[in-house]
C-alpha cells in the first residue's frame, strides 16, 4: 500500500512554532464558522410563508 499516513510525515508528533499556529488557526475558524451556520441555520431554518404550487413541471408547454 503506497497510501501516506501521519506518522510518515517528519513533524507529525512535533509541531512547533508557526505550524501549530497554523494548525490551531485552521481548526479554530472552521469551529466559529461551523457555530455561525449553524446559528443561521437554526434562526432562519424554518418557513412560514411558503407558496404552495399544484401545477407540475411536466405539464408546462415546451417550445
Amino acid at each position: 500500500m503506497n497510501e501516506p499516513t501521519l506518522e510518515a510525515i517528519e513533524d507529525y508528533k512535533t509541531l512547533s512554532g508557526e505550524k501549530r499556529k497554523i494548525v490551531w488557526a485552521v481548526v479554530i475558524s472552521g469551529l466559529i464558522i461551523g457555530s455561525i451556520y449553524a446559528g443561521a441555520k437554526s434562526y432562519y431554518g424554518t418557513v412560514d410563508d411558503e407558496l404552495v404550487t399544484t401545477q407540475k413541471i411536466g405539464l408546462m408547454p415546451v417550445k
